[in-house]
């Protein structure tokens, strides 16, 4: 009856923090997911969704964003359709990331943060970034393609201490490099 699971579908990753303290510099975290193609797994993203951008194919991309934590409830939500992705691609990988302007800022000084991940009401992951709040951005979660094309989730927090370029660049890098 293993035929029958049709796998991980449709996910909203979401986001949410509070607002600055009243005088300092807004807070501003950003979704970002970067897909790897089956053939080239981990390393160099095939392509990176964030803010002001969607995939291709219009699989993966961005509801809302917020640049200050003032928005009602969840401030980004990203949506990823990994029932309608490609074939050539088997990896997905999710992540936040603190805008580094006007200074260095770490999820130590963000206020009240929060993720969640769900499949329809299914509640994949929930995180308030407790154990990387050194890092500037982390990666939450993975999807990956199994033999069968269905789709599973792994999940993670993981932390960065680098600048946003850089993330998108190493996110989807093994552990271990």
């Amino acid at each position: 009856m293993s035929g029958l699971n049709k796998g991980i579908r449709k996910v909203e990753l979401a986001v949410k923090w509070d607002p600055s303290p009243a005088g300092e510099p807004a807070t501003d975290l950003d979704i970002i997911a970067a897909t790897y193609r089956a053939d080239a797994p981990h390393g160099e993203p095939a392509y990176v969704v964030h803010f002001d951008s969607r995939s291709p194919d219009g699989t993966i991309y961005l509801n809302r964003d917020s640049k200050d934590g003032k928005g009602f409830g969840w401030d980004e939500v990203m949506t990823l359709e990994l029932n309608r992705l490609n074939a050539r691609y088997a990896r997905v990988v999710v992540g936040v990331i603190i805008q580094q302007r006007p200074g260095h800022k770490t999820f130590v000084s963000v206020v009240n943060p929060a993720m969640r991940m769900r499949e329809g009401y299914t509640v994949l992951a929930e995180d308030d970034f407790a154990d990387v709040l050194g890092s500037t951005a982390a990666t939450v979660g993975e999807f990956r393609r199994d033999g069968s094309g269905e789709w599973t989730f792994h999940p993670g927090i993981h932390g960065y201490d680098t600048d946003p370029a850089t993330f998108a660049r190493i996110m989807g890098s093994p552990e271990d490099a």
